[in-house]
């Protein structure tokens, strides 16, 4: 099919009001809309004008011709030419008119979409604030919880950046604050603080279902509630003896567990209907910083020295309480001796 100028010129105006920033886009597509209806309109007034001019009678005999023709011949014209439709002819004549117009028809769509997006996106982020909201937890249990996680962070960011540290200072040779080896005893200072802490916390977690039974909160439940308090610090204490690595990942099941346990006592009335939420946003942000302290210490451990296993440390202590023994048994006959 071969492209007519009318063709060319509407592509090439499409082409350039797209190139158009938004504002005067828009004016153009309200002035398109403007200049196609003044064009239809003044096309109709024509049309009444010709018709009113003309003689009646020759008016009814020429349209009396033009109906008995259009039934004869109507099959057949349908077959030779194809119809052209309005738009068509308007872009024969008007090429900037219709362009502007089919760029307003396309830009109004695509501003519907924009606007469904947008309002979907909005009610889903209000979905998600609704869900997570902890409007309904006291406050002074929001601050004390909220501050109770910052030295479980404030010891994982310190992991990860003396981490950073030691992978730095062996292979440029120093740190970017401290030494290596500074940052290698420093790391060995938190390692404790951090699994210390986290037994403390799981210990207390384990307390409040204790003051909730004591309290009658929801009935009374017996042995059931107070197991959640025995069985946090026996889980959480031996940690202490584990390595890093193995203390950590214990730890974070044992606050995993202890949320499902709490998500479930707030389902069922054993616990405020707030705690479930309020345990989740305390719980995620202590996982996160369990993580974050895994991967810092992932990263070294071809550079940190290695640590002695449970094993190595129960055969020091028996080494050392042996050693002590014999030197007690020196002394103790060395004063026999100088007493005789």
């Amino acid at each position: 099919m071969q492209t007519t100028p009318h063709h060319s010129v509407t592509s090439f105006l499409d082409i350039l009001i797209c190139s158009l920033p938004e504002s005067p886009r828009r004016r153009l597509c309200q002035l398109a809309v403007y200049l196609s209806t003044m064009y239809r309109n003044a096309a109709a007034r024509s049309a009444l004008r010709a018709f009113s001019s003309s003689n009646a009678s020759v008016a009814r005999s020429a349209l009396g011709n033009q109906i008995c023709k259009a039934q004869m011949t109507s099959s057949a014209r349908n077959l030779l030419r194809p119809s052209v439709s309005p738009s068509f002819a308007l872009a024969a004549h008007k090429p900037v008119t219709t362009a502007l117009v089919r760029y307003s028809s396309s830009t109004a769509k695509h501003d519907e979409d924009d606007i469904d997006i947008m309002a979907g996106m909005k009610s889903e982020a209000k979905v998600i604030k609704e869900t997570f909201s902890l409007a309904g937890v006291p406050k002074e249990a929001l601050y004390l919880g909220m501050a109770g996680v910052v030295p479980y962070l404030a010891t994982s960011l310190q992991t990860v950046f003396l981490s950073y540290e030691i992978n730095r200072a062996a292979a440029l040779g120093d740190g970017l604050i401290f030494s290596g080896q500074s940052a290698e005893l420093m790391l060995h200072m938190i390692e404790p603080v951090q699994i210390g802490y986290g037994a403390v916390i799981l210990s207390f977690l384990g307390a409040v279902h204790w003051g909730l039974e004591w309290a009658g909160y929801g009935g009374k439940f017996g042995y059931r509630r107070y197991a959640a308090g025995v069985i946090a610090p026996a889980v959480a204490w031996p940690t202490l003896l584990f390595p890093v690595e193995y203390a950590l990942i214990s730890q974070f099941l044992a606050f995993t567990f202890l949320y499902y346990n709490d998500a479930r006592a707030a389902a069922t009335g054993r616990a405020p209907h707030w705690y479930g939420m309020y345990r989740f946003v305390l719980t995620f942000v202590v996982g996160a910083s369990i993580v974050a302290t895994l991967i810092g210490r992932g990263q070294i451990q071809q550079t940190i020295t290695s640590e002695h296993s449970i094993k190595d440390k129960i055969n020091a202590l028996i080494f050392l309480q042996k050693k002590e023994k014999e030197e007690a048994d020196a002394r103790r006959r060395s004063e026999i001796e100088e007493s005789e």
